[in-house]
């Protein structure tokens, strides 16, 4: 066994999982791309222009502007990888408060456990070491109205990976690197159709903008944050005062660069030499040039980079904001990762307590880490409520 072990059960998650063919991108601390709220994973993992929530820290932090409740707190609970063990999960808890009918701030703590797991060198070996690898982030944001429709937000996260193990005394310092949002929201007023009111919404979120995270302190070695930019729009049908539907529509990509043919020379055999000068070309491309290569660095041209672009659509139904029923399909391009899947979702609201569950199951021959799995999120909200136009 090697002295020093870097898990690669990070792989295993949904935006590292191997694609049919090789031109998948993959990045550090994938965890951070994985939905923790119920309501937005019950529709396929939307929510950059969702109306507003506490969840909204992770999808688009200036909806915050938007609240209508002062203050809000979750916790939010996801089963991980449950087909190969019962202690991998995702876990988050977020808290915003409106500083004013303006402005608010928010922030959240998400914490990625990959549960015990036994180093042995044999399988003979009795009272092996045991070590819990896992991942957490700490976000903050603020948001502020910069018209009576529109806000704009930025945030700030800190990232830290324990995923390397020592054996024998060597180094297991754990990665760290941090991040910014950049985000944007649009709120309409309630417009007045022919047989039912209406609300539009839009929203944009640069996320995960921030250096490369290496465990050696070595720029070769270094991996991408998974930076992306989400955009989306949705209508809200208010058919009454009782009765709400809302559809949704969001796009997804990542920006970070597109690995490149490793068949350098174009004689149709791929050497040793070639994949390694190509591997570290690769790693070798800074994170802020990265960002702007990413939207027209694919080999196959604008043909390939539409392929990069993830799109989910999302229906929710809601009545009297106590009772809500979500759907929806997420879809991913069988040349990058292959992921398509559809997911359920409900939720209950008494008083001030809302309850939220989804459900995920594939719709693709790729695996899913969470396919079969119900995630659960629990909701406070408190204070006063602002008026909403």
């Amino acid at each position: 066994m090697k002295k020093t072990i870097l898990l690669t059960l990070s792989l295993l998650s949904f935006s590292l999982i191997k694609a049919q063919e090789q031109r998948t991108i993959t990045t550090a601390v994938p965890f951070l791309s994985v939905s923790a709220d119920a309501r937005s994973a019950g529709m396929a993992d939307i929510g950059v222009a969702t109306s507003s929530d506490v969840f909204s820290q992770q999808w688009n932090p200036a909806k915050y502007a938007f609240a209508i409740d002062k203050q809000g707190f979750s916790v939010s609970y996801t089963p991980y990888l449950t087909g190969l063990a019962n202690d991998i999960s995702l876990g988050q808890a977020t808290y915003y408060n409106k500083i004013s009918d303006r402005s608010a701030f928010g922030a959240s703590i998400r914490y990625f456990g990959f549960g015990d797991i036994e180093l042995r060198q044999s399988a003979e070996q009795t009272n092996p070491p045991i070590v819990a690898p896992n991942e957490f982030a700490i976000d903050g944001s603020y948001s502020l109205k910069l018209s009576e429709k529109f806000s704009m937000a930025v945030g700030a996260r800190f990232i830290r990976s324990n995923l390397k193990v020592a054996i024998d005394n060597n180094d297991a310092t754990a990665a760290s690197s941090f991040a910014i949002d950049v985000a944007g929201f649009y709120q309409s007023e309630e417009i007045a159709y022919n047989s039912f009111n209406g609300r539009w919404r839009a929203g944009f979120n640069f996320q995960n903008l921030g250096p490369k995270l290496s465990y050696d302190n070595d720029e070769i070695s270094a991996n991408f944050l998974p930076a992306n930019l989400k955009f989306g729009t949705g209508f809200d049908f208010i058919l009454d005062d009782y009765n709400k539907f809302g559809l949704n529509l969001e796009l997804n990509k990542l920006l970070v660069p597109t690995p490149q043919n490793p068949d350098l020379n174009g004689d149709g055999t791929i050497t040793s030499e070639e994949r390694s000068k190509n591997l570290n070309d690769y790693r070798s491309i800074g994170w802020v040039p990265g960002i702007f290569k990413s939207f027209g660095d694919a080999p196959d041209g604008f043909k390939e980079e539409l392929k990069e672009v993830i799109y989910s659509l999302g229906a929710e139904y809601s009545y009297q904001d106590a009772f809500a029923m979500r759907l929806g399909y997420h879809h991913e391009n069988v040349s990058k990762s292959g992921l398509r899947y559809f997911s359920l979702g409900a939720g209950f609201k008494y008083t001030s307590v809302k309850v939220d569950v989804s459900y995920l199951f594939s719709a693709s021959k790729i695996p899913n880490p969470l396919e079969n799995t119900l995630r659960f999120s629990l909701t406070f909200n408190f204070g006063d409520k602002y008026e909403q136009y």
